[in-house]
């Protein structure tokens, strides 16, 4: 059953559709290998295949799906990547995971992740760090690391995660697989555990970007449930174009200098001539206030989620720590289940709204984040996409950086802008450094999805990357 597992989600379910696949036969050959997996991808894997026969007849023909843990799924442990939440089991499910069911998933399991999403590297998760499937010494990414490396490792043939300030489009980059955020708004939010409300997005993984554009399209629309919810003005449709005529490429310079690592550079430079040989120009582009997005990053995101977790206080739900009255259970809860970096996010975030300084941080960094939406509707005045390197540099090794807090911030410098400014952004790979993979970001205006993917998809057919993780650097 293995070579079930390198089937494409699309050619899965044209398989299941023609009668020459099982539906069923599919879950279980994920549901084996998830199981067996040694990456700690998954916190919860699905303990029998389910009856599909109702999933097999809708479009997406029950075909497996893993979801990140920050979604809540009803009777299944949905717990955060964190302590504080282990074991629960919520009575809701998300309206995302809602609306692919609907379509035909089937829920395969649950990925492990960085705790409340806070994290570039999936080592802040309390059920501990997920391996690189290219180099099992190296991180995967974060806060999304499970779902990337999951679906890198043909352990789900995609997989559900959320951005924050660049939690799919990182991890897809370090696992050499295609990772969306869409436009802030078209994915409900209902059910998804939240860190900071005005960032938070959810978005599909997928090994090529056909499979991407397939799940999206089942994800997006109004929902009464997200008073931030929008309607997509237009459908999703799977990408066909072979070339890039026509297509203008924006390169900022204050997003591809200094900080990057030289093997990313060359790969980044390699695409673009790509996508030059395939009738695109490739023009200069000014993001002016694009350096303070990250300044501006960790002061909004730390806020909102002081606010938001502060419901966790061992009362309604998830773990109670014993105490003698009530503000003592309060404290005591929160420290002992909460873990570093979530502390540090609540502390940085609750001093930034506090009196006398609400002004000074948060609401400066506001201001800061209009002047980059303002930066980027200028810049797509001139050109139709804008390209970036996803990540400054490749997978680093577990545990490089969980001393150093600001490096690790520094791993977000190309995502938070473009998440800053609600804009849609894909990450595909466009070549290896080091032996490990390169991601390319793709950015475009506001329900731009279908642009995006378009050209993707052309970037993708012609630069032919292949997405099985080396097995030379998978045995390290």
């Amino acid at each position: 059953m293995t070579h079930l597992t390198d089937l494409t989600a699309k050619t899965a379910i044209d398989a299941i559709t023609s009668g020459d696949l099982d539906a069923a036969e599919l879950f279980d050959a994920y549901r084996s290998a998830a199981a067996a997996e040694d990456l700690n991808a998954y916190t919860w894997v699905a303990d029998q295949t389910p009856d599909l026969g109702a999933a097999a007849a809708a479009p997406l023909r029950g075909v497996p799906l893993a979801v990140k843990d920050l979604f809540c799924t009803a009777g299944v442990p949905s717990q955060a990547g964190s302590r504080i939440l282990e074991g629960y089991r919520p009575p809701h499910t998300a309206t995302v995971v809602e609306r692919l069911a609907a379509a035909g998933t089937s829920l395969l399991g649950k990925t492990n992740q960085d705790e409340f999403a806070m994290g570039s590297s999936n080592e802040n998760s309390a059920y501990g760090p997920v391996k690189n499937p290219w180099d099992r010494s190296r991180v995967p990414g974060g806060s999304s690391g499970g779902s990337a490396a999951a679906v890198a490792a043909g352990l789900a043939p995609w997989a559900l995660g959320t951005d924050t300030g660049g939690s799919i489009r990182q991890p897809a980059a370090l696992c050499g697989i295609v990772g969306l955020k869409p436009t802030y708004g078209t994915v409900s939010r209902y059910g998804m555990i939240a860190f900071a409300s005005s960032l938070d997005q959810a978005g599909p993984f997928a090994r090529d970007v056909t499979d991407v554009a397939l799940l999206y399209s089942h994800m997006h629309g109004r929902d009464p449930r997200d008073a931030t919810s929008v309607g997509h003005p237009e459908a999703t449709v799977l990408p066909t174009a072979e070339r890039m005529d026509g297509l203008r490429l924006g390169v900022p310079e204050d997003l591809t200098g200094e900080g990057v690592e030289p093997g990313v550079m060359a790969a980044f430079e390699a695409a673009l001539q790509t996508a030059r040989d395939l009738g695109a120009s490739v023009e200069r582009v000014a993001l002016p206030h694009a350096d303070y997005g990250l300044s501006a990053y960790y002061v909004i995101a730390p806020a909102e989620a002081s606010s938001n977790l502060a419901r966790f206080d061992g009362v309604r739900y998830g773990r109670r720590s014993g105490a003698d009255d009530l503000v003592s259970m309060y404290t005591k809860t929160r420290h002992d289940y909460f873990g570093d970096e979530v502390k540090r996010r609540i502390l940085i975030g609750t001093y930034a709204l506090s009196s006398g300084f609400y002004d000074a941080y948060y609401a400066g960094a506001q201001k800061v984040r209009t002047l980059i939406a303002r930066d980027f509707t200028a810049a797509f005045a001139g050109v139709d996409l804008i390209v970036t390197p996803t990540s400054p540099g490749v997978a680093f090794p577990l545990g490089a950086k969980t001393d150093d807090p600001l490096a690790m911030y520094l791993n977000d410098y190309f995502t938070v802008p473009i998440s800053l400014a609600g804009l849609p952004a894909i990450s595909l790979p466009c070549g290896l450094s080091e032996g490990l993979p390169v991601g390319l970001q793709l950015a475009g205006p506001a329900f731009s999805e279908n642009r995006i993917l378009d050209a993707a998809y052309a970037w993708e057919r012609a630069l032919a990357f292949d997405s099985t993780p080396s097995r030379i650097g998978a045995a390290r």
